[in-house]
């Protein structure tokens, strides 16, 4: 006789022996207590999570000869009959392979019908597997139940069961199991069940079950028929290696371990995937990774490691690869590809379309920059026309020409004309006086430097200035007219602050109109108008000058006159 899997065995026949889930244990035994169960549940959630479980003890203390707060007892022959499976009063059904409209008729038909006990109990499971005129056929009844029916419809996929169904059931969600408790729940059973195995099993079932007790169990018991040994177990630590140390074979070496231990390339992404999940979410959000505390402290040393950029863009990568590998001929040659590509110093984890490596190589740069800056080093000259680094900077301060950063040192003052004892000191309260310009300047030279260095609406009027005449610390500019030299009177302040800023010291900046040629004057003796004599004009002799109706003839030729008759 074949020995029932560990999930069978430790199933829960009450309530309170549902772990995880205390908001459905006590939304269903306070209606079960007080006499106001409902006539239509849909439980939904992932699977493995207890929803058929407790549709089922849901049967039995509704026909339980004997409740106590809400819990069957388990003992009466109600109850034992449900738990073997050969009660009149609860009927399961598979809706994944009775989803046609006959079966639902059948249903109804034969949910009118009397039962021995007090309520008949309808348990549909993947219900969202019906086709839609079995839902519709299934909606009329739930929309007037017969009195002493219970329906309890069980779904992994709550989204795709119809609207007007949900809304005249009572929705109850079932929730994965936290690590913590599917740990201690793996360990009394392994306890309670006799069998030989260590934490690093009970880890590896709990990594497997995924938050699901029926897969941990079934992971478990595994584990356990095998020794203990969880060498087959997905171990993705190389990976996120290779990916830190930019490493493609250890990459390729990991996927090969992988594949020759029998596990398929499109799984061993998927696992990937949310192995990579786990560890973005252990540095955002810990408290959604569905590992143990231990595993979870391990895996985000591990991801801060590689970074949170990096986790992104390879779960990002990976997800497009699950897309393509559909229809892939080698799924493992596409998983190895998206390895390589994540793993390459050259790509920096990018396809060629990609802007990542030219951000990482940024990031480079910023970091040598910081460092240099921290050493001590000195920064590039800054053109205050762009405020960008000035290129070729130092070649210019090389050279003797840079004028940007280090003023000219100031040139000798001339002797004075007066003799030493005939000058007066100044005041001492009297500010120094500014450094004398070098005695050969070339102001020329420095205005092409600050007329380009000008900001403003100061650049373009003074781009058509031209210079006039220069002296040892005076320029004189020429504009085209006197209005446009006023104009660029109003910002000499401007000029000789850039002026100061470019060259290091400052001159004097003049700007006059150009001049214009003198209009010609009037002569001294105009003629003098002849005066008319009025008497001598006479009329034009008649015929000389054409009528209106010659005139009209001239402006509209071929036209003919007609006259008017009243």
């Amino acid at each position: 006789m074949a020995t029932p899997s560990l999930y069978r065995r430790y199933r829960p026949r009450r309530f309170s022996e549902l772990r995880g889930q205390e908001h459905v244990v006590k939304a269903l035994r306070d209606a079960v207590a007080s006499g106001r169960e409902g006539q239509a549940y849909l439980f939904s959630g992932p699977r493995g999570t207890g929803k058929t479980t407790s549709a089922r003890i849901l049967a039995k203390v509704l026909n339980c000869a004997r409740p106590v707060d809400g819990e069957p007892c388990c003992e009466c022959e109600s109850c034992l009959a449900v738990e073997r499976g050969t009660s009149y009063d609860v009927h399961e059904l598979d809706a994944a392979s009775n989803n046609k409209v006959e079966h639902m008729r059948d249903l109804i038909e034969k949910a009118s019908l009397g039962t021995p006990g007090r309520h008949k109990v309808y348990i549909l499971d993947e219900v969202h597997m019906l086709t839609p005129a079995a839902e519709a056929a299934l909606l009329k009844t739930l929309e007037e139940p017969p009195p002493h029916v219970v329906f309890v419809l069980a779904t992994t996929d709550p989204q795709k069961v119809r609207d007007t169904i949900r809304s005249r059931t009572q929705h109850l969600r079932f929730h994965l199991l936290p690590p913590d408790e599917l740990a201690a729940h793996a360990r009394w059973v392994a306890q309670d069940a006799g069998l030989d195995v260590d934490e690093a099993a009970i880890a590896a079932a709990v990594a497997q079950g995924g938050g699901s007790a029926r897969d941990t169990l079934s992971a478990l018991e595994l584990i356990a028929s095998t020794g203990g040994v969880t060498d087959d177990a997905l171990s993705f630590d190389e990976l996120v290696e290779a990916l830190i140390e930019r490493d493609p074979g250890r990459a390729l070496t990991a996927v090969a371990h992988a594949v020759n231990a029998g596990h398929e390339p499109r799984p061993l992404a998927e696992a990937f995937v949310r192995h990579l999940r786990n560890g973005f979410l252990s540095l955002m959000a810990p408290e959604l990774v569905q590992l143990p505390s231990a595993q979870v402290d391990a895996l985000a040393a591990q991801a801060q490691r590689l970074g949170p950029a990096a986790l992104v863009r390879a779960i990002e990568r990976l997800g497009e690869i699950l897309v393509e590998l559909r229809h892939a001929p080698d799924p493992r040659v596409l998983v190895e590809v998206a390895l390589v590509q994540l793993t390459s110093p050259a790509t920096g984890g990018a396809t060629t379309d990609d802007v990542a490596p030219l951000a990482a190589r940024l990031a480079a740069l910023e970091q040598t920059v910081a460092s240099l800056q921290a050493a001590g080093a000195t920064p590039r000259p800054v053109d205050p026309a762009t405020g960008r680094a000035a290129l070729g900077g130092r070649a210019r301060r090389a050279a003797g020409n840079d004028t940007a950063s280090t003023p000219r040192p100031a040139a000798p003052a001339a002797p004075a004309a007066t003799p030493p004892a005939a000058a007066e000191p100044p005041a001492p309260s009297a500010p120094a006086p500014p450094a004398p310009p070098p005695a050969s300047r070339d102001l020329r030279a420095e205005w092409d430097q600050v007329r380009p260095a000008l900001r403003g609406i100061a650049k373009p009027l003074f781009a058509a200035t031209e210079v006039e005449r220069v002296s040892s610390d005076t320029i004189v500019l020429v504009a085209p007219n006197a209005a446009h030299a006023a104009k660029c009177q109003e910002f000499l302040a401007d000029v000789r602050t850039t002026w100061r800023t470019v060259t290091g010291h400052d001159a004097t900046v003049e700007v006059i109109a150009r001049e214009t040629p003198a209009a010609p004057s009037p002569a001294a003796d105009p003629e003098p108008i002849e005066d008319i004599d009025l008497d001598e004009l006479v009329d034009a002799p008649p015929g000389s000058m054409p009528s209106a109706i010659e005139r009209l003839a001239e402006a509209f030729p071929g036209s003919q006159l007609i006259e008017r008759r009243d």
